[in-house]
């Protein structure tokens, strides 16, 4: 097909789509709380109402119902990167096997179990809290579409059988293809128990009524915008009042931290997806994922996939677009230019699927640190926790997230507070523009490696030694 010829018929399959996330239309989004008016003072507050502030709020509601916990947020619970995501919930905390083992071998076994037994508690805690969020353990294969891709998958499949870990299963291109079938496919690695597929939104606004259930007093469109010290405590100015309490727990993630001194360890990135409208018997039939995974390929510009419980096509990653200065906005929210670039690489992926329309393409920012997992700290004496830099790989992690700032807040040494990924701090971004020149030649420097048979030139493996990276 001609260039302009094939550029109009993307443009066409975009034509219908909604600029906003397909999640946060379901109609059973729950009414907005008011707004906090004048002062309140509470044990914990909680500081966002996405993953990380809303598991941390239920886990210590679970773990002292006398507790009074308020939670505030900006703007509705779950709108950011939460209602945003592709609904792939791991049991990984170090963004994926290969970067804990790279960062953290003393102790990858256990951040292993302490992962697997996170994600365990995610699908008891949806179950017992009634949470319909079409959660489903199915797994995800990490597939390859180039040689160098399916060598690479095939020696670590070795390598981690030798190293002990179980639950990875090796597919050939046969065995792949009879899972799900695309021309592009010439092997994978199936880690059958270590990642849910979820309704993102659901999880969240499930988790809210949970919250709401077992006390927790929470305000939308409710910002924090100051934090300071109060008696023995601590105090959150907000647009209409106050907020006094023993203790605070920030899970701003990508907005800035009202504690100053973390904001350089991490930047934003923005990421982009879009939604097929819903797949026919026979186009379902045609690539035959009756397994529903969810899949990603081994690009360093990847893609991430899954089906929706009413057979979409959610088709999101390869741009990652950081905004000079690390600025936030609305209009980056919306990218056409990367949406035809996923349209194509859709309709490359799955040739037989030509003519199906998008019916939602959006974006939104995640944010990243130079070490793709989370970290952690304290501030004020130990009166503030923070968890940040989940890397898009937040929707399990943040539940252990919420648990490491409680056993912080509460001072005692815990399994989770002696991990040394728990100890430690990421490399922090430099300013600009030494940070957009960087994240721009690495960015670079990823392409090619993808083009060169995955051959890293010298900038990478520089940032290799350093343990320094960018990615989403």
């Amino acid at each position: 097909m001609a260039a302009a010829a094939m550029t109009r018929a993307l443009a066409a399959s975009l034509a219908d789509a909604e600029p906003v996330s397909f999640w946060l239309e379901d109609p059973g989004k729950p009414a907005v709380l008011p707004a906090l008016t004048g002062d309140v003072s509470c044990d914990l507050l909680v500081v966002g109402g996405g993953y990380s502030g809303l598991w941390t709020a239920l886990r210590a509601k679970e773990r002292d119902p006398g507790l009074d916990v308020v939670l505030i947020e900006g703007h509705e619970v779950g709108w950011a990167a939460s209602g945003r995501n592709g609904g792939f919930c791991a049991a990984s905390l170090t963004h994926g096997l290969a970067n804990g083992l790279e960062r953290w071998p003393g102790e990858i076994k256990q951040l292993e179990e302490l992962g697997a037994r996170n994600l365990d508690a995610i699908e008891e805690a949806v179950a017992r809290y009634k949470i319909d969020c079409d959660f489903e353990r199915t797994g995800e294969i990490d597939v390859a579409t180039r040689p160098h891709q399916a060598e690479e998958l095939r020696d670590w499949h070795r390598e981690t059988a030798e190293l002990g870990f179980e639950g990875l299963e090796f597919l050939d291109q046969d065995a792949l293809r009879a899972e799900v079938d695309s021309p592009t496919f010439l092997g994978g690695i199936w880690d059958r128990r270590g990642v849910a597929m979820l309704h993102p939104a659901k999880l969240a606004w499930g988790l809210k009524r949970a919250c709401l259930d077992l006390g927790v007093r929470m305000y939308e469109r409710t910002r924090g915008l100051d934090l300071v010290r109060s008696g023995p405590g601590m105090a959150v100015r907000t647009p209409y009042g106050r907020v006094f309490a023993g203790q605070v727990a920030l899970g701003t993630n990508i907005f800035p931290s009202l504690v100053k001194r973390v904001r350089p360890y991490t930047v934003p990135v923005y990421d982009y997806a879009l939604m097929t409208e819903p797949l026919t018997d026979e186009q379902l039939a045609s690539i035959g994922w009756r397994g529903r995974q969810g899949l990603g390929d081994s690009a360093n510009q990847f893609h991430y996939f899954r089906l929706t419980a009413d057979h979409r096509i959610l088709w999101g990653g390869y741009d990652a677009i950081y905004p000079y200065g690390g600025r936030l906005s609305a209009e980056l929210d919306q990218r056409p230019a990367t949406y035809l670039t996923l349209a194509e690489h859709f309709f490359t992926f799955f040739p037989q699927l030509e003519g199906v329309r998008f019916s939602h393409a959006w974006g939104g920012a995640i944010d990243t640190c130079s070490r793709f997992s989370a970290f952690f700290g304290t501030a004020h004496g130990g009166r503030v926790a923070y968890a940040a830099g989940f890397t898009g790989l937040g929707v399990g992690a943040t539940r252990f997230g919420g648990d490491v700032m409680l056993d912080l807040l509460s001072g005692a040494e815990t399994e989770r507070t002696r991990l040394e990924m728990v100890r430690s701090k990421p490399m922090p971004f430099p300013p600009e523009p030494f940070a957009w020149a960087g994240i721009g030649l690495t960015k670079w420097s990823l392409a090619r490696a993808d083009e060169n048979g995955g051959r890293r030139n010298l900038w990478l493996k520089s940032m290799d030694r350093l343990g320094l990276g960018f990615d989403s």
